[in-house]
């Protein structure tokens, strides 16, 4: 795609024909970062951007912000299910993004769009022309409370990857995770900064993840944990407080249950006890770690 960082969560890069389903919070920067890959792909691909979710201005004001050359990338802004099949029929874009799956939907199906049936009818239909025409189509999917993709589970089965985008909204710091991908590692992680020009690879990311301090601090741990082919230094956080009613145990970053059985480790098997104590445990940067080694540091 010409973004180092997307290309790696993808596993390479994408593959003709494959059907990418990204997923994430509003306004993390999922449209930008499509709309930067295909400004890019226009140079030397045919692209079309379908945006079901903002007009035609509205993206071409967003790609004037981002300083975009997109004279090449063709706009359709549209969300009626077969007026865009024919649309990339007629057209035979090699890429294709669909912002958003969830705003589609089909005159074959009396319910809403982002409807169960809507959702399920759409990307079946989508999934089935890609494979036909050779087209690689990505999918922008909502994502419920919770931080799951909203919809069908059957979404995530007939797709070839997904990315979720992680990180803190608040914070200028993107991560972009692979959880399933057919064509290369899942857990593969890209890091990316939110700039006034879009997003922008971070080439270092152990720099994101660890605190700037002179000297040894109490309570900071310094972990090395693989995401995906990569390594990375992690920061890991932990302060204890005397605790005054039901002691709490917090985590960011971290699984809770794991920390619970920790600490019921810590005090069996190393006299440490912690019952009436609060325990809050951080992984700096906004990062999510699921690997087993974060025991130690923890």
């Amino acid at each position: 795609t010409g973004i180092a960082e997307f290309d790696r969560a993808l596993g390479g890069g994408l593959v003709p024909g494959g059907v990418v389903l990204i997923g994430g919070d509003p306004g993390i920067g999922k449209s930008p970062l499509l709309l930067q890959a295909l400004a890019l792909l226009s140079a030397a691909s045919k692209v079309l951007y379908v945006s079901g979710e903002e007009s035609g201005e509205q993206v071409a004001l967003r790609a004037r912000r981002l300083s975009l050359d997109t004279r090449q990338l063709q706009l359709m802004a549209e969300i009626n299910l077969e007026r865009i099949l024919a649309t990339l029929q007629a057209e035979q874009p090699q890429v294709a993004v669909i912002d958003s799956i969830q705003t589609l939907w089909s005159d074959q199906l009396s319910s809403a769009p982002g409807s169960v049936a809507q959702v399920r009818e759409c990307s079946a239909q989508l999934t089935r022309l890609a494979k036909q025409a050779g087209i690689t189509i990505i999918l922008v999917g909502h994502v419920t409370k919770d931080g799951a993709l909203a919809g069908p589970r059957v979404l995530e089965h007939i797709v070839y990857t997904v990315l979720y985008f992680e990180g803190d909204t608040h914070s200028s710091f993107r991560l972009v995770r692979a959880f399933k991908n057919r064509f290369g590692a899942v857990n593969e992680l890209g890091v990316f900064a939110m700039t006034e020009t879009g997003l922008k690879g971070v080439s270092n990311p152990s720099a994101l993840f660890l605190s700037q301090h002179g000297q040894d601090v109490a309570g900071s741990c310094v972990m090395v944990t693989q995401e995906g082919t990569r390594p990375l230094l992690v920061e890991i956080q932990a302060l204890v407080d005397t605790s005054h009613g039901n002691p709490r145990r917090l985590t960011v970053g971290l699984d809770p249950q794991r920390l619970a059985m920790l600490l019921a480790v810590l005090h069996r098997h190393a006299g440490i006890v912690c019952f009436d104590q609060d325990v809050f445990v951080n992984a700096v940067g906004g990062v999510k770690i699921t690997e087993p080694a974060a025991d130690l540091a923890v």
